[in-house]
């Protein structure tokens, strides 16, 4: 499905299987700026569920009500820094996904990107859908557990230029070495090839 609408994308989820208990679970994956939690914020709504604050703003103490329909868990939460792709693995499923499979709460604790280090708890309960955005989540292991797989792109000068201007300058070297090792690991993943649709993160997806 090549560029669909947010519509497009809601229909598409609430007609696929829920393969993960019974939770309908959206992969949202992706190079880094593309624009991966823009594109799950605006799921979220369609979804009946509210947009999150993004990465590093999970309130422990305001956490999402028990009813909530829908919840976004973003990679950078996951991760263990600027080298932390490889603790995905073990973050989205053996403390999220497989969980969730077996009808269980998942949990896990946050990463503070400033502090280095992981803090609070966040959990993930059985909901009706959840949305994982993140460079790498859609891995061959966490598709087996996903009702669809969403794959959104953008040149890397785009890309480069939305991070430098979050992070700034300084954040270059960082920056050019992450695009290396996603690329590395989208490339074993085959994660493209194996998506349900594909976004181009360098315009607004049409309603």
């Amino acid at each position: 499905m090549p560029n669909p609408t947010i519509g497009e994308l809601v229909a598409a989820l609430r007609a696929a299987p829920a393969r993960c208990g019974l939770t309908r679970v959206v992969l949202i994956d992706g190079p880094a700026g593309a624009g991966k939690s823009t594109l799950a914020n605006r799921l979220a709504v369609a979804l009946g569920g509210t947009a999150s604050g993004g990465a590093g703003t999970y309130d422990p103490a305001a956490p999402l009500p028990d009813d909530a329909p829908v919840q976004i868990v973003h990679g950078d939460d996951m991760y263990e820094g600027w080298s932390g792709l490889a603790t995905l693995d073990r973050v989205l499923l053996d403390e999220i996904l497989l969980p969730l499979a077996r009808g269980e709460a998942g949990a896990f604790r946050m990463w503070d990107w400033i502090a280095d280090r992981r803090t609070h708890d966040i959990a993930v309960p059985p909901r009706p859908f959840l949305l994982v955005e993140g460079v790498g989540v859609a891995q061959r292991r966490a598709r087996e557990l996903a009702s669809i797989v969403v794959w959104v792109e953008a040149p890397w000068e785009v890309r480069l230029a939305r991070g430098l201007e979050r992070d700034g300058e300084h954040m270059r070297a960082e920056w050019e070495r992450w695009e290396a090792e996603q690329n590395a690991h989208h490339a074993r993943e085959a994660t493209r090839a194996s998506a349900d649709a594909v976004v181009d993160g360098t315009r607004p997806v049409p309603d």
